[in-house]
């Protein structure tokens, strides 16, 4: 029917597993549709679209009438063009008639957030009782639920750097769509977790400031040193690591000095007599 992983013609055979049994894992749309019927011509692109839009967070599902008109018939669809959300088996709303973009965009997105909020209420619920496994599985899921919302990510990431997975937090957040990495408070949990990602992996302070002291334009050991640094609460060293980076090379690891740097001041707060030097600094350094 369209050229998207997202989208199945349905049958009398496949009905039950591609619309009723997947339901159970995720919202699935069915168009019915009929090839005589011009408002269902036009609504069909318009859903298409939204189907790759949301990338997979609903299936879309085409059920031409003309060929299936009793399977049509026994789910209650008596004008075409009908689209009926499918959730755990059952219909949980209907649209009638071909409607715009950006009502077609709203009716899913209510189910999809409702979605994601649910399951991020259950990751609440699940730290709460002390099951942090339990929590950042559920966390998980509504980050996939709502790739665009910085509020399920966030929590994940806080949940994962709670647990140690300081790995697993930084591969999740370089994955995360650019707008949202570029939320403050995304930026800031980034640079965290890759500083305490770097710390573990990290060779010996000593070896590392040998490295230093044998060539100063070492940037990943001024980098490593200054997130071991940064995860003992040594931050006047792991700072004067991180301007150094920021001085020899602004675009070292997507600005790591600055960035690191911007997220100490954060975590000290604008009254540390500590930020207000290093932040004159940095801006001497910059500018």
């Amino acid at each position: 029917m369209a050229n998207s992983p997202y989208v199945f013609d349905a049958t009398a055979e496949n009905f039950r597993v591609l619309v009723l049994e997947n339901s159970g894992k995720g919202p699935v749309l069915v168009n019915y549709w009929s090839p005589r019927a011009g408002p269902c011509l036009m609504l069909m692109p318009r859903l298409v679209r939204l189907a790759t839009e949301f990338g997979g967070r609903f299936l879309l599902v085409m059920l031409n009438t003309d060929e299936f008109g009793r399977l049509a018939r026994e789910h209650g669809v008596n004008s075409l063009p009908t689209v009926k959300l499918f959730r755990h088996g059952n219909v949980v709303d209907t649209l009638h008639g071909a409607e715009s973009e950006a009502v077609l965009r709203g009716f899913i997105s209510k189910h999809i957030d409702r979605e994601a909020n649910g399951k991020y209420t259950a990751a609440l619920q699940a730290w709460q009782r002390g099951d942090l496994d339990q929590a950042v599985t559920r966390a998980a899921e509504a980050a996939l639920a709502a790739p665009d919302d910085p509020r399920f990510a966030i929590d994940l990431v806080k949940l994962l750097i709670l647990q140690k997975r300081y790995s697993r937090a930084d591969d999740l957040m370089k994955s995360l769509p650019r707008e949202v990495r570029q939320h403050p408070e995304i930026r800031n949990l980034s640079v965290h977790a890759g500083f305490l990602r770097t710390a573990g992996e990290a060779p010996p302070v000593a070896t590392l400031e040998r490295a230093i002291a044998d060539n100063p334009d070492d940037l990943e050991a001024r980098y490593q040193l200054g997130a071991i640094k940064m995860a003992q609460d040594d931050y006047e060293t792991a700072m004067q690591q991180l301007l150094e980076i920021a001085r020899r090379d602004p675009a070292y690891r997507d600005q790591a000095g600055r960035d690191g740097l911007l997220a100490i001041f954060s975590l000290l707060g604008e009254d540390d007599e500590r930020v207000r030097h290093y932040r004159t600094l940095l801006d001497q350094t910059l500018h």
